[in-house]
C-alpha cells in the first residue's frame, strides 16, 4: 500500500471516515516528521491518538506535529503543537537529489512545491542571474544551482533562522560558488542589483503583489518573474483567469509590457481558495502580446 493510501487508512481507523475526510490532503511528510494541518472545526486534542498511531504504523516517521494556524507574518511560519514521537522540529528533507536541514517551527517547507522546484530549475538557461526574493531555507535556490547552470543566485530571506538554515544548506549541497545567501527585506536587498536579473522568483503568495515593483526594478530590460499568489475562486480555471487579471492590473500600473508565459494552479489550499503561479515575461522595450 502506498504512503498516501496508508495515511488515509490510519486516519479513517482512528478518527472515523467523516472526520478523516476533513484532514485528507492535510498531512505532509517532511523528512522524518509528519505535519497535520488542523481543520478549524476539530479540536487539537482529537489528533493525539492519530499522531500516536502514525508513529506506531510508519517506522520512517519519528515525530508528529499539528499545525494549528495558517502561515503567518513575513517569517512565513505556522504555529505547531507536538503530538507524538520525538519532541523535535528539525529534520533532514531530501528533494531532487539535494539535502536540506529544516525546522518546521521556524521556516516554511512544503513537499507540495516539489514539482515547482524542478519546473523552475528546468526553465533556467546557462549563465542566468537569478534573484529569489523569499528563499526560506533555500530550496528553490539550491535546486536551481544543482540542476541548471546559472551564473549566480541571490537568495534572500528576512527570517534570521531561515537565513541560518539556508547558509548551512548551501554548504551541504556544495553550491557556495553559485548561491549567495542574503539576510534582509527583499525590497531593500534588490536595490543592490537593479537591472541585473534575468529571472526573479516570488514564492511568497502573501506578498507577491506588494513586492512586484521591487521585482520589476531588479530585472534586466527583459526578464521573467515567477509570481505565486493566493486567489479565491469557484474552480481552478476561474482561479487562473483571476490571477492573470490581478497581475495584469498591477503590471499596467508600472508602465511595463508583459506576457504571460505560463499559468498553473499549484494546489488547493482551502474551499474555493487556490495557490497559483504565473510566469511573466516583463519588458521595458517593445510591446508584447498579453494573451
Amino acid at each position: 500500500m502506498g504512503r498516501g493510501k496508508l495515511l488515509r487508512k490510519i486516519a479513517e481507523e482512528v478518527l472515523g471516515k467523516e472526520k478523516a475526510e476533513k484532514i485528507w490532503g492535510r498531512i505532509e511528510i517532511i523528512g522524518d516528521i509528519a505535519v497535520i494541518r488542523k481543520p478549524p472545526e476539530l479540536p487539537a486534542e482529537a489528533f493525539i491518538p492519530l499522531g500516536e498511531e502514525i508513529i506506531k504504523r510508519l517506522p520512517y516517521v519519528k515525530s508528529v506535529w499539528l499545525a494549528v494556524t495558517s502561515v503567518k507574518t513575513h517569517y512565513r511560519v505556522r504555529e505547531h503543537v507536538f503530538l507524538a514521537g520525538e519532541n523535535r522540529s528539525t529534520t533532514t528533507y531530501r528533494e531532487h537529489g539535494c539535502v536540506f536541514k529544516v525546522d518546521i517551527n521556524s521556516v516554511y517547507v512544503s513537499p507540495a512545491l516539489n514539482y515547482e522546484h524542478k519546473r523552475i530549475a528546468d526553465l533556467v538557461r546557462p549563465g542566468e542571474f537569478i534573484i529569489n526574493m523569499f528563499a526560506g531555507a533555500g530550496l528553490f535556490s539550491i535546486i536551481i544551482a544543482k540542476k541548471a547552470k546559472p551564473r549566480k543566485v541571490i537568495s534572500i530571506d528576512i527570517n534570521p533562522r531561515a537565513y541560518e538554515l539556508m547558509r548551512e544548506n548551501i554548504v551541504l549541497n556544495r553550491v557556495e560558488d553559485i548561491v549567495e545567501a542574503r539576510l534582509g527585506d527583499a525590497a531593500q536587498v534588490v536595490r543592490e542589483f537593479v537591472g541585473m536579473a534575468d529571472r526573479v522568483l516570488m514564492p511568497l503568495p502573501e506578498y507577491s503583489r506588494t513586492y512586484l515593483p521591487d521585482a520589476i526594478l531588479a530585472l534586466k530590460e527583459c526578464g521573467v518573474i515567477h509570481a505565486y499568489d493566493f486567489v479565491t475562486a469557484e474552480e481552478k480555471d476561474e482561479a487562473l483567469l483571476k490571477g492573470v487579471e490581478i497581475f495584469s492590473k498591477e503590471l499596467e500600473k508600472h508602465g511595463v509590457y508583459y506576457e504571460f508565459l505560463h499559468k498553473r494552479v499549484v494546489r488547493s489550499v482551502g474551499p474555493r481558495y487556490y495557490q497559483v503561479v504565473l510566469d511573466i515575461r516583463v519588458s521595458q522595450g517593445k510591446r508584447m502580446s498579453q494573451d
